[in-house]
């Protein structure tokens, strides 16, 4: 395989482990926030506040995941050095 094939697998990759570990922690935190206003339906507005908080700092981290695959598949900064060293062989 050549290193634009590699490069389309390690961002698919990455995609989907960022995926799956974003999707467990946001199912975690919204079945920890429904048993706790289920507990105590009087905090709801601050269990609601900190769930949002918390749902956007873990979406953060698919999104740092999908830049990172973007970087390397459309300005991978080895690309360069890669069709040197392929030419030079």
């Amino acid at each position: 395989m050549d290193f634009f094939t590699w490069c389309m697998i390690a961002a698919g990759f990455s995609m989907a482990l960022g995926s799956l570990g974003t999707g467990l922690g946001m199912g975690n935190a919204i079945r920890s926030a429904v048993e706790g206003v289920a507990r105590n339906p009087g905090a709801s507005g601050k269990v609601l506040t900190t769930l949002m908080i918390g749902l956007a700092m873990i979406e953060s981290l698919a999104i740092y995941v999908f830049v990172v695959a973007m970087i390397i598949l459309f300005a991978n900064p080895f690309t360069e050095q890669v069709i040197a060293l392929a030419g030079s062989l």
